[in-house]
């Protein structure tokens, strides 16, 4: 016999003996999913326009306990692996975002001093440039300049001694 899939992109050809006469799951091989399959509720019918035979699933509502019952059963089945996997990803995303809050957090310290240290080199750059027209100001600035080297230059040491 001859099962297409609702999703209507695969028929398969499954031995009419593995499916008894109360019906039982199926699960297409192409897209995974699942639905109760029972004999005496299909109808086919072939249409030449399309590859694969068009079924039409007509509902009965007489169905027997048991069916219900397998039914509903296979349903749960369906619904509680996705909403683990759903929690799994909520949970690992809440986890991903904390890391990365930590990591921009420890970035964001280590560009305030980068730019700390930029910007007093300049600061002695600009200082050392017009040494001469500030002196007349700052009668004491060749001194501050060269306490600002050696400052420099223990920073200089304390970078290289990280390293």
């Amino acid at each position: 016999m001859q099962i297409a899939c609702p999703c209507g992109k695969k028929t398969f050809e499954v031995d009419a003996s593995l499916i008894p006469s109360k019906g039982r799951l199926l699960q297409c091989g192409h897209c995974n999913e699942e639905w109760f399959y029972k004999k005496d509720e299909i109808e086919t019918k072939n249409l030449s326009s399309k590859p694969f035979p068009l079924i039409e699933i007509t509902k009965n509502d007489d169905l027997p306990v048991d069916t219900e019952i397998i039914i509903k059963q296979t349903e749960e089945k369906i619904k509680k692996p996705s909403e683990r996997k759903i929690h799994q990803s909520v949970t690992s995303i809440e986890t991903n975002k904390k890391i990365n809050q930590n990591q921009n957090v420890i970035g964001n310290i280590f560009s305030y001093i980068l730019v700390g240290i930029i910007s007093f080199v300049a600061l002695i750059i600009v200082l050392d440039t017009f040494k001469s027209p500030l002196s007349e100001i700052f009668p004491k600035l060749e001194y501050f300049l060269a306490s600002l080297y050696e400052t420099l230059k223990d920073i200089e040491l304390f970078i290289i001694d990280l390293t």
